[in-house]
């Protein structure tokens, strides 16, 4: 459609018939959206916008090669990490190019994390912790953890996204963010040490982590809902 208004078509339905798939089903909307004054002038500016966006694609497919020209010697590494929830093959990279893959200049998770930025400060004086923010650490490694604990926490079948409801309900969105970006760190760390893959520990994993616990809040929830409950074991032994 914007060719053909810089090649000079002003017939809003001629412009209308150029929708495509879905947005067919919406030509009168087109033709009424594309009834107006469109000028040369116009016609000038938008042949510059769709030259810039064109001149910025080809400066990103140019990075994109260059970037999978220098991670390639990464592969396995790249591989192993976008098994963990979240995490991209975007995110990855910028994993690889902030920490090199090198686990070994890092002597546990936990100086991982602090060097990133993902460990909360011990601001402590007579026992009482005045301040439990985040350090600076490496932004951009940090930005990187950021976009893959976001897309964890949305994740429908993931230890990730449950620890991060746990946490949000207790301490805040924020808070929550960066328990699973620390996470996912400890998950790196580990991974590109053993070069194991990502072991998934279920949305379960709090429950058999401590059953009775879980038992005996799922059993409240249904009596604050009105019911009596008995519970019977697989074993047959029951319990009230």
């Amino acid at each position: 459609m914007l060719q053909a208004l810089i090649r000079g078509e002003r017939d809003p339905g001629v412009l209308a018939q150029y929708a495509q798939r879905r947005m067919r089903s919406k030509i009168p909307e087109l033709v009424e959206a594309l009834t107006g004054r469109f000028t040369d002038h116009h016609a000038f500016l938008t042949q510059l916008y769709l030259d810039e966006i064109d001149a910025h694609t080809r400066t990103v497919d140019a990075l994109t090669l260059r970037i999978e020209a220098e991670i390639k010697p990464f592969e396995s590494a790249r591989q192993v990490l976008v098994t963990i929830p979240g995490v991209s093959s975007t995110v990855a990279d910028a994993i690889i190019a902030e920490t090199g893959a090198d686990m070994t200049i890092f002597p546990d998770a936990s100086h991982l994390a602090s060097w990133a930025g993902v460990c909360p400060s011990a601001n402590e004086s007579a026992g009482r912790i005045k301040s439990s923010k985040t350090m600076p650490g490496n932004s951009y490694l940090k930005a990187a953890l950021g976009i893959a604990a976001l897309a964890a926490s949305h994740s429908r079948s993931s230890y990730l996204a449950v620890k991060y409801r746990r946490i949000s309900a207790r301490r805040g969105p924020v808070k929550a963010i960066v328990a699973v970006e620390h996470a996912i760190l400890n998950a790196v760390w580990n991974m590109l040490s053993t070069g194991e893959l990502f072991e998934e520990l279920g949305t379960g994993y709090y429950a058999r982590l401590n059953p009775e616990k879980a038992k005996a809040r799922a059993l409240q929830q249904l009596r604050q809902l009105g019911y009596e409950v008995t519970l019977t074991s697989s074993t047959g032994a029951r319990a009230g």
